[in-house]
């Protein structure tokens, strides 16, 4: 399961837990946010999906939706 992060939340959304694989166990993270609630993604099919800039920022409290994954250019084919 390398690169996959399962984070429950609170109902009350300013609680979150993240469980990772770290290569020998389950590390398990748990944060609580004063004042404030963390901004979550929609729920599409059931799953929350979020990139790591995206985890990072909800987890530091920020608004995730201004995080994008920088855009690689794809080599083109030499003719």
């Amino acid at each position: 399961m390398k690169g996959v992060a399962v984070v429950f939340r609170a109902k009350r959304a300013d609680r979150v837990k993240i469980v990772v694989w770290d290569g020998s166990g389950l590390v398990m993270y748990w944060k609580r946010l004063d004042g404030s609630g963390f901004k979550w993604p929609p729920i599409v099919a059931g799953v929350m999906r979020m990139n790591a800039a995206q985890l990072s920022a909800l987890v530091a409290g920020m608004d995730w939706t201004r995080m994008h994954a920088p855009r690689i250019p794809q080599p083109k084919a030499l003719a």
